[in-house]
């Protein structure tokens, strides 16, 4: 959907909440909560949802059918089963009846992504596999085959940043990564050219990863992807003059901005979004997340109890990063039991080295803080929303809460929609002030999805859609000087969780 607010942006949440590796078992994690979140998130509480599955937008009365987005999450298998014309045809038909539309794909996990121990292995085939780059290749051709045919509209497909940093060990591994974003981007050049749609790929910084921290991405892409050699490459790939293969590599490549993962790298969001905009650097979604976060400097009983209980997920990889007195670098462990093994052996640590504050790689409900020496990253985000509120930096929102089915038991009270749906409400509540979810503005319109018309037009790299407050969404020039991010001070806690 479009908000009533500067830059009218798309929101939406991201599907990787809801378990499915195949197709046909998306389909029906699709059927299943699409339309009853959407239809909570609109009215604040339970009823019909504006479609049933199979047809009919219902809910809300007669000129109320209004687009609602959709995040895609989409395993290897499953894109690969999507491709299938009659399989494509009809989720394009289930899409139209119930009122929604893909802009933005998650291609983030390859495999298997619930249910079983995942860790590191998420980011495996990484970039510096060729199967990574056809993953990506086949998800962008179906985000074409599904975005709307609208002006200025763009798709995002977001992905690994690069690699697991223990993965890149030769100097010239950051080239070879350079290199397939290359390939992918005269993938999506043509693209374009074919169809008229204009689709970005965003890298997706990480704790304990390639791409980790907002200068080590900045870093990335000035000398690495926007470089010259780059441009040549892709010039020779896509048929197009080495000036133009310079924009193109803008308008194609670029971050998925996550707010829990910035936030538990003790940045600050709205200093690393102008650093960002500064290098020329596209943010082509901002997921809209919240981490764990824990005052360990006292080691509360209750608080340490609590954190032993989200230590127990075998699935995901909760990396955390440390804060210790006195200042100097941060402190980062993988994983929330090897950092609390480290902390019960850190009793009779000196006084400038004890242990402060953990930011924890756990993706909580953005709308829940607890009390007492266990919160949430929620301050953090508040402080992007309202940023963002001001000067848009992307024409995608995505709330991306994947870890629903790890949290503890008391957390999950309510159920999957509801909690999805208050999400949305509270991000909207935000960004544009108390109401419905559901601006006014089209998106999508109702029309078939990938219909024959251009969307983001024969204008400039970003489709025409303004971000950033005046710059160009892929766009070289420089905004809000260089601010640099991902320092060790404390990042936005004016706001209660």
């Amino acid at each position: 959907m479009r908000l009533a607010c500067a830059g009218s942006p798309h929101l939406t949440y991201c599907t990787n909440i809801h378990a499915g590796e195949t197709w046909s078992e998306v389909k029906r994690s699709l059927e299943a909560h699409l339309c009853a979140i959407w239809s909570r998130a609109d009215s604040g509480q339970g009823g019909a949802p504006p479609g049933d599955g199979r047809g009919g937008a219902g809910g809300g009365g007669p000129g109320e059918r209004r687009p609602r987005g959709v995040g895609l999450r989409l395993s290897a298998r499953a894109a690969a089963e999507l491709a299938a014309p009659a399989e494509l045809e009809a989720f394009r038909d289930f899409l139209e009846r119930n009122g929604l539309y893909v802009f933005t794909l998650n291609g983030f996990p390859y495999g298997r992504f619930h249910g079983a121990p995942v860790k590191e292995r998420v980011y495996l085939p990484d970039w510096l596999d060729d199967e990574r780059l056809a993953y990506s290749d086949r998800l962008a051709t179906l985000l074409a085959a599904l975005l709307p045919a609208e002006e200025g509209l763009m798709g995002s497909v977001s992905t690994v940043p690069g690699a697991f940093r223990p993965r890149v060990r030769a100097p010239d591994d950051a080239e070879a990564i350079a290199r397939r974003l290359v390939r992918h981007a005269a993938h999506l050049v043509e693209l374009h050219r074919r169809t008229g749609k204009r689709i970005a790929l965003a890298l997706e910084p990480e704790p304990c990863c390639f791409l980790e921290t907002t200068p080590e991405t900045i870093d990335f892409f000035t000398e690495h992807v926007f470089s010259r050699e780059r441009a040549r490459e892709l010039a020779a790939l896509a048929g197009m003059s080495v000036p133009a293969a310079e924009e193109a590599l803008r308008t194609h490549l670029g971050v998925c901005f996550d707010a829990c993962h910035m936030a538990v790298e003790f940045e600050d969001a709205p200093a690393s979004l102008a650093a960002l905009e500064a290098a020329g650097i596209g943010v082509h979604k901002v997921q809209i997340s919240a981490g764990l976060r824990a005052n360990v400097a006292e080691r509360d009983a209750a608080a340490m109890a609590r954190l032993r209980a989200y230590a127990e997920d075998v699935v995901y990889l909760h990396q955390v990063v440390e804060r210790r007195a006195g200042g100097g670098e941060l402190v980062r462990y993988l994983d929330l039991p090897e950092a609390l093994a480290a902390l019960d052996g850190a009793r009779a640590a000196p006084a400038g080295a004890r242990p402060l504050e953990w930011r924890i790689h756990f993706h909580m409900p953005i709308f829940r803080g607890f009390e007492g020496a266990l919160a949430t990253t929620q301050p953090e985000l508040a402080a992007l929303l309202s940023h963002l509120r001001g000067r848009p930096a992307t024409q995608h929102l995505e709330v991306e809460t994947y870890t629903w089915d790890v949290l503890p038991e008391d957390q999950r009270r309510g159920g999957v929609v509801e909690a999805v749906a208050r999400e949305l409400r509270w991000v909207e509540e935000r960004m544009v002030g108390s109401g419905s979810a559901g601006g006014g503005g089209r998106a999508g319109g109702g029309g078939r999805a990938g219909g024959g018309g251009r969307a983001g037009g024969g204008g400039r790299a970003g489709g025409g859609m303004r971000a950033g407050g005046g710059m160009r969404a892929g766009d070289g020039g420089r905004a809000g000087g260089g601010t640099r991010a991902g320092d060790s001070g404390r990042a936005g806690d004016g706001e209660g969780a």
